[in-house]
């Protein structure tokens, strides 16, 4: 059994305002146009990740596996497209709060079969490009927020969820 993942708690929506150190996305460096090619090129390589020999194995005790970045990667795409589908169908949503590390757990990613995660993660990568690319200007401005009170337009909430793929891309040093 693998060792437990510490929580991350940290409040990542400051990556909106300004360069994030370890990785170096810049979120003045995309837009809501650039998302649907990033969701897929992203997915790609993740493709790429999940063909590793070593894709089970943690770098380090407490620090996930290729895989288990993979299976968060995806559920990432699904929880994104999920919100973005509230914030475009209904006024203001308050988006229910997830915690990735009981989903990792309940889940079980370092179990999952790397091609099978492979195939969702493209499915799910390919559905919320698909939905970001339906988005009008109009529609863009439309807020929702997360339970914490943090707020977001369909914008804003496309370019942290770019950076939150792009981060986990860097962790796996792909």
């Amino acid at each position: 059994m693998s060792e437990p993942i510490v929580p991350d708690t940290k409040d990542w929506t400051w990556v909106l305002e300004r360069p994030c150190a370890e990785c170096g996305f810049d979120p003045q460096a995309y837009t809501l146009a650039d998302l649907p090619q990033l969701m897929h090129d992203t997915a790609m390589v993740w493709s790429q990740v999940l063909l590793r020999p070593d894709v089970r194995e943690r770098p380090a005790p407490a620090v996930w596996s290729p895989l288990e970045y993979a299976c968060h990667v995806r559920d990432v795409h699904r929880l994104f497209a999920e919100r973005v589908e509230l914030m475009l169908d209904e006024d203001e949503p308050r988006f229910a709060n997830w915690d990735q590390d009981a989903t990792a757990t309940a889940s079980s990613y370092a179990e999952q079969d790397p091609a099978e995660v492979d195939a969702d993660l493209v499915e799910a990568a390919g559905h919320v490009a698909g939905l970001y690319a339906t988005v009008t200007p109009e529609a863009a401005q439309r807020r929702g927020s997360r339970s914490n009170g943090s707020e977001f337009s369909v914008t804003t909430l496309g370019i942290y969820h770019l950076h939150d793929i792009v981060h986990h891309v860097h962790d796996v040093r792909a």
